[in-house]
C-alpha cells in the first residue's frame, strides 16, 4: 500500500457446523449457574418439549479464573436448515419461553472456519510515515472509521477503543477510557487498563491511569474526576473544546478558561465550549469548590498527567504524542497474558463466544500490525474468540498486542474505503479510531 506498509487477505476454513436453539435464562442471557439452568429445563419440559443441559467453561485469563456456566438447548440442524431452528423458537414462544437460534461455530470450542481476516503490518526499517488516532466529529459526536481517514488522508486504519452507549445519546462518542490526540488528553483513563501509546512512528502497549489537576490562583488544590464526559454527583469535569456539545444544565456551576489560564466567566452549569478555551463543571461539593475558587479574573492551573504504570513514569504529552485505550491486554512480552479483568470484560461472551475483533500488535522490532477478524457471517467468517484473537496475534509475531472495539464496530479502511465486512450489514459510526498516515 505504500513503502513499508503492505495488506494481507486471509481466508481460512470451511463451515461444517449447523444450528440449535439456545433457551435464555430469567436475566436474559443465555447461560447461566447450573441450578438455574435445571430450573429453566424443568419449565421447558413441562410445556412438551425435550432440552438438554450444557456445560461451558469461560476460559481463565491472566487475572480471572476459569468460571463454569451451563445452558438450555434444543435439537441441531445442518448449516441449511436453519428454518426449522427459527419454528422451534417460535412455538417456544407460545409457551412464554424466550429462545434464540444460534450458529454453533459462534460457541468458541472447535470450529474448522472459516475465517476472512485482514492484516497491515508495518515495516519500522523503511516505512517513513506516523500513526495517529482521531476522535469522531467531535469528542461527543461519533463517526466512521471512513470518513476519518478522509479527513486525515491515511494510508489505512482500525477502529479504536470501546464507547460510552450507555450515556445521553448527544455524547455516545466518548471514548471508554484514556484519550490522548496531539498530546491533548480528550478522556481520562480507567486505571490499570490497557492502551496504544504512540510518539510519531513509535508505538507501545501498556496499562495506563491519568491524573488531572486543577489549581487555583489562591493555591487551593483539586482533583480533576472526568474529561469530556457527563458528569456524576460531586464531581467536577473538564470540557476541552473539541468536547462538540453543550454542557449539562444539572444545577451544578462553571468556570470558562482562556488558554492563558484566566478564568473570563463563572457562570451556572449548561452552555458552549468557546474555543481556544476551557470549562471546569463542578456539582455538588465541586461546585461550591468553584464559587470559592473560581472567581472571574482569577488564574487556574491545569496540570495533566498520563502515566505509564509499566515504568511509572509519565507520558511526554507533546504535540506527535497519541494514546488510545483498548478493551482487553493480549499478549505481553511474546506470550500470550489476557488482561480480562483489569479491562473489564471477563465475561462468557467476551471471552469464550466468538465475534468480530479489531485487535493491534507491537513486533519486537517496532512494527505495528493491524488486524480484524470478521465475524457473526455463518459460512463466510466465525469471528475469534478472545483467546484465539491472542493467539493470532503472537503468530503474526506482536511481542504487545491488545484487543479494541469488535462486533459491529470491526472496520478497516484501505484507501478510505471499508476493506472487511462489518457485521451490521453497513459501517458503523464509532468513538476513535487509529490511523497509519503518510
Amino acid at each position: 500500500m505504500a513503502r513499508g506498509v503492505d495488506l494481507f487477505n486471509v481466508m481460512h476454513g470451511k463451515s461444517t457446523q449447523g444450528w440449535t436453539v439456545s433457551v435464555l435464562m430469567p436475566n436474559g442471557h443465555d447461560n447461566g449457574p447450573l441450578a438455574v439452568a435445571q430450573a429453566k429445563a424443568a419449565e421447558v419440559e413441562a410445556a412438551g418439549f425435550t432440552p438438554s443441559v450444557l456445560r461451558i467453561v469461560q476460559p481463565a485469563a491472566a487475572d480471572a479464573p476459569a468460571v463454569e456456566r451451563y445452558m438450555v438447548r434444543m435439537g441441531l440442524w445442518s448449516f441449511k436448515q436453519r428454518a426449522k431452528a427459527d419454528k422451534l423458537v417460535k412455538e417456544l414462544k407460545e409457551f412464554d419461553i424466550r429462545a434464540k437460534t444460534d450458529y454453533l461455530g459462534d460457541d468458541g470450542d472447535q470450529t474448522t472456519g472459516p475465517w476472512e481476516m485482514r492484516v497491515v503490518m508495518v515495516d519500522p526499517r523503511t516505512f517513513r510515515g506516523s500513526y495517529k488516532t482521531s476522535v469522531g466529529v467531535s469528542v461527543a459526536k461519533r463517526e466512521t472509521t471512513s470518513s476519518m481517514s478522509k479527513r486525515l488522508k491515511a494510508i489505512a486504519g482500525v477502529n479504536g477503543g470501546f464507547f460510552n452507549i450507555h450515556t445521553a445519546r448527544a455524547l455516545q462518542g466518548e471514548p471508554v477510557g484514556v484519550s490522548v490526540v496531539g498530546g491533548k488528553l480528550l478522556s481520562e483513563g480507567v486505571p490499570g487498563r490497557s492502551g496504544l501509546v504512540i510518539t510519531g512512528r513509535k508505538a507501545r502497549i501498556t496499562e495506563l491511569r491519568t491524573a488531572v489537576t486543577v489549581i487555583s490562583s489562591d493555591g487551593a488544590k483539586i482533583e480533576v474526576k472526568g474529561v469530556n464526559r457527563a458528569a456524576a454527583a460531586e464531581e467536577l469535569v473538564l470540557y476541552t473544546e473539541e468536547f462538540g456539545a453543550k454542557t449539562a444544565a444539572d444545577g451544578g456551576a462553571e468556570i470558562v478558561v482562556d488558554a492563558q489560564g484566566r478564568i473570563v466567566k463563572a457562570r451556572a452549569a449548561g452552555g458552549t465550549v468557546p474555543r481556544g478555551h476551557y470549562v471546569l463543571h463542578g456539582t455538588g461539593a465541586m461546585a461550591d469548590w468553584l464559587h470559592q475558587h473560581g472567581w472571574e479574573g482569577w488564574t487556574v492551573k491545569l496540570d495533566t498527567k498520563v502515566i505509564d504504570l509499566r515504568t511509572q513514569r509519565a507520558v511526554p504529552l507533546t504535540p506527535d504524542t497519541y494514546v488510545m485505550g483498548g478493551g482487553v491486554g493480549l499478549v505481553r512480552n511474546g506470550r500470550v497474558r489476557i488482561t480480562a479483568a483489569a479491562d473489564g470484560h471477563a465475561s462468557v461472551n467476551m471471552m469464550l463466544r466468538r465475534h468480530p475483533r479489531t485487535m493491534v500488535g507491537v513486533t519486537k522490532s517496532g512494527g505495528l500490525i493491524l488486524v480484524t477478524v470478521d465475524g457473526r457471517n455463518p459460512g463466510v467468517s466465525v469471528g475469534a474468540s478472545m483467546v484465539e484473537a491472542a493467539q493470532l496475534m503472537r503468530w503474526l509475531g506482536a511481542k504487545q498486542a491488545i484487543n479494541f472495539d469488535g462486533g459491529g464496530s470491526t472496520a478497516m479502511v484501505v484507501g478510505h474505503k471499508v476493506i472487511n465486512r462489518p457485521s451490521d450489514g453497513r459501517e458503523r459510526t464509532i468513538g476513535d479510531a487509529l490511523f497509519i498516515t503518510p
